[in-house]
Formats: structure tokens, sequence, C-alpha cells
């Protein structure tokens, strides 16, 4: 056995495997299968096995401090969590519209935390999968597989996300967990002398998104099985410019069906909540969205670069609406619902970053020094969304008199594709596993699937206090002395094994 594949009995006569933790995502979490003697298999479950109470502990904390405190959720796409509290903390002072500087700043931020979470992604989670193959020996299968055999490949990930790390460093002042929005604005003008030093880069920078985007494009093309790896037909939600181009900071919602057809457009995210339910079930700590008008069983949907590149009409960069194209006609009309397509759209926005990068340097706007719009009339709600490397990302907030938090919500990416990563689990499971001698690169085709949506389980682990809960008492000779336990339904039960 592996240190992460265990075997123990289920009831029933099944046996459960499950590997643990998923290795090559962020955060902890588990797949497990209900397998039979004859090895078919009965339940497969992605399980999240992490909770962190960000949306309690946060209650009592003033405004202001919100985006800084939220942003600790990860340290992979900390500025997401940063610039979507900072939206929902700009509408509590009254401010709807930022000066010119103060949004290109949190534009430009933006675009940096795509390109080095892109990155991240697929140079040093991802490659090894799509180069080496899914169930390809162990031992090479990682970055230090992909160093040995593709160092020029590697070197370029390695080059494109600390470009994006200098971004955002120049602009919070660290590469992770930095400061940089305030109430209605920015706290820092970009100076001459830093702008010039992202823009001696830029053509590198494109160059190498370019060489990322073709690979992957390749890779997909000339891999037909990878059409049908994982593939489901779902709905797509994602946010859109006015004109229904790709838009990553701020836009209207726009939903679809599995057959394209538009479920609602432009929609106000401010009113979120009459689309979208959050369910909970008592074996994940990460909640099942799903949009109200469709019901449970066939409102889920997907977020992320393959919603938004199947969501959007255009993309407004040059390079980047001509991959977009050619992705399009790669569905033949339809919506492309390949899982493994994630990678090819991921790399699409990668360019467009790049692309919008390099525009907004040559902006004078970006080096202006109005950082901060004045404030209106305050509101006690702000509800803030943009559109995380990981897809549509919503941060709420209630306050009070005070300005103190009372009340949040934080309905995250990863949260939205839960669904879609249990059904893929499940597809790969009944497709590659079903009635085989399970093995590591068996099991790793299911890692595969949920690496595909680049989940961030750390900021997805969110729950309503519904998850069983048992605490044990062991003494200093390891004996068991007491155990309390709170069932999904709440009840608390105790049993006293041995008198203190």
């Amino acid at each position: 056995m592996t240190d992460f594949l265990k075997n123990t009995n289920s009831p029933g006569n099944l046996r459960r495997v499950a590997v643990d933790p998923i290795s090559r995502v962020e955060g902890h979490g588990k797949i497990t299968l209900l397998l039979d003697a004859e090895h078919h298999i009965h339940e497969a479950r992605l399980h999240i096995v992490e909770f962190r109470g960000f949306e309690k502990f946060i209650q009592g904390r003033p405004y202001w401090e919100v985006p800084f405190l939220v942003q600790r959720l990860c340290g992979i796409c900390p500025v997401s969590h940063q610039l979507a509290a900072a939206k929902a903390v700009d509408q509590l002072v009254g401010v709807e519209q930022l000066t010119p500087t103060a949004e290109k700043l949190r534009r430009l931020l933006h675009y940096g935390q795509f390109l080095q979470s892109h990155a991240l992604h697929f140079f040093h989670l991802s490659s090894p999968d799509l180069l080496f193959g899914f169930g390809s020996d162990r031992a090479q299968r990682n970055i230090f597989g992909v160093l040995d055999q593709y160092p020029d490949l590697a070197l370029k990930g390695v080059k494109l996300r600390k470009f994006g790390q200098q971004i955002i460093a120049m602009i919070t002042g660290k590469r992770i967990h930095g400061t940089a929005t305030v109430p209605g604005g920015m706290n820092k003008s970009l100076t001459m002398a830093e702008r010039d030093a992202l823009l001696a880069e830029m053509d590198d920078i494109l160059l190498w998104s370019q060489d990322a985007l073709d690979l992957n494009e390749q890779i997909h093309a000339a891999n037909p099985e990878h059409r049908d790896f994982a593939t489901l037909p779902s709905n797509f939600l994602g946010m859109v410019g006015t004109g229904g181009e790709m838009e990553l900071y701020h836009g209207g919602l726009r939903a679809r069906m599995a057959d394209g057809t538009m479920i609602f457009d432009q929609f106000d995210y401010r009113r979120y909540r009459e689309i979208l339910r959050e369910e909970v079930r008592s074996w994940s700590y990460m909640k099942f969205p799903f949009l109200v008008g469709l019901g449970k069983e066939q409102g889920w949907y997907r977020v992320g670069p393959l919603a938004r590149v199947n969501n959007c009409d255009l993309i407004s960069t040059p390079l980047a609406e001509a991959a977009r194209k050619r992705f399009r006609n790669f569905g033949r009309g339809a919506l492309v619902q390949d899982t493994l397509a994630y990678h090819w759209a991921r790399m699409i926005e990668i360019l467009y970053c790049a692309e919008s990068i390099r525009e907004g340097l040559h902006d004078p706007d970006l080096i202006g020094t109005n950082l901060v719009a004045e404030p209106g009339e305050k509101s006690r709600v702000g509800i803030g969304v943009i559109e995380a490397p990981r897809g549509t990302l919503f941060h709420h907030y209630q306050i009070d008199e005070q300005g103190l938090i009372v009340k949040a919500n934080l309905l995250v990416s990863t949260t939205s594709n839960n669904q879609a990563m249990n059904e893929s689990v499940r597809s790969v499971a009944n497709r590659y596993l079903d009635g085989h001698e399970i093995t590591e690169g068996l099991l790793n085709h299911l890692e595969v699937a949920v690496r595909a949506y680049d989940p961030c389980l750390s900021c997805a682990t969110h729950a309503l206090g519904k998850m069983p809960l048992q605490v044990e008492l062991v003494d200093a000779e390891g004996t068991l002395l007491d155990r309390v336990t709170k069932g999904s339904n709440g009840v608390i039960s105790r049993m006293a094994l041995k008198s203190c």
C-alpha cells in the first residue's frame, strides 16, 4: 500500500478504499470508494475533511479589517479574497465608482493574481499528469520529473508565476498577504520605475503565455480520450461585461444550461440570493450550491475557466480572442463540456491576463495619485463579487451601527464546483476502476479529475454546524476515558468509559 491508499472494512461486505489525502491540490481532502468482492464500484465520493470558520470568527470585527482577515483563507489566492471583500466594503461606505487609478490598480493586481495562480496550477500541479500520463510511474509524475524531462517548460512556468507575484508585491508590499485596498480605493500608487520594470519583461511574458496555451491546445486535441475523461454536461455560471465580453473584475452574472440555453444574463450579483442556494450534506464540510430556478437535482453548475470561456461572447484582447474562437470551434458550435478542457481554457485566460497587463501598463492613469473616492451614503450590507482564478467568488457582509460585522457569507469558487467534482469522480470511477484490481495508477485517474478544477479546498470549507463531531478524552497511557458525540442532527450523547 502507498502512504495515501487505505483499505478498511465497511458495512454490507463492501471494502472501503480511500485516497487520503488528494495530492497536488491546495487544501486537504480525500476520495473514498466502496467496492464489492469483484471490485465493482458501489459509491465514490469526494470528501472535504478540514473546517475553517472564517464566516464566524470575523463577526465582531470592524468592516475595514475584513479584506485583510479573509485573505488568510489561502496562500494561493489571497488577492481574490481581498478584492472581493474590498468591493463589498466599498458598498458599505457608499462608493459605487472608484477613481480611474484605483480601479486600474485593482485590475492589475487581479491580473497578476490570475497569472501566478494559473501558472502554479498547470506547470507545478497538473502538467505531470498531462505530460507523462495519468497512470505513469509515480516517481516521475511530479514537478521534479517535469524539471528533469522538460526543463525549459518548467522554467517558463516558474518565471510566469514569479512575474505575477512581482506585480502583487509591487502593489501590496508582499507576494502573499500584503495590503492594498482601503474603503473606496487603494493605499499606494505604482511608481513609474515599477511600471517600467514590469514593461521590460512583457515580451517574454506574452511569449511564454502563448507557448503554454499552444501546448495545452495541442495536448487536448491530440488525445481523443481526453474528450470523454470525467466529462459531463453541466450548467455554467460566470460574470460577463455589458457586451458579453470576458470580465474578471466587475460585471453581471450569466448562466447557461448545458445545451447553451441562456438561464439569465446581466443579473445583478448583489441579488445573488434570489438565484442561488447552498445545500449542506452530512459527509462533507463543503456545501453544495444550486440554481434556484432549476432545483437541487438539476441546478448544480460549474464555474471557473471552462465556464468563463464557454459563457462569454468575446474576449477583448486579440490573441486570447483568437484562442477563444479556436476553443469554441473545437466544440463545433456547442459548449465545450470536456472536464480536461479546463486546462486549455485556463491557458487562454493566462494569455488574456498577459495582454491586459501590457495594455494596462501603458495607461497613464495607472501611475496617478488620486487613489480614494469620496464616500457616499453608508449601507449596512455589502456584497462583492469577482471572478477568482477558480471561478465566481461571492463575499457578503452585514454590519451594525458601530461598523462591526454581524453576519458573513462566503460562496467560494470551489464550493460551486463541488457537485461537479463529485460527478466527475463517479464518472472516472465507473469507467476506469469498476471491475479492476485497484492500483495507484488507476487511483490517480480520480485525482486527475479533481485537479482539473484546480480546487482550493481550504477556501471552500464552510458548513452550518451539521457535521457530526466526536471528542475523546485519553489518559497518558492511551486509555480511552470518555467520549462525547454530537450527531449530524445536533443531538449530543456521552459515553463514560472509565472513571477519571
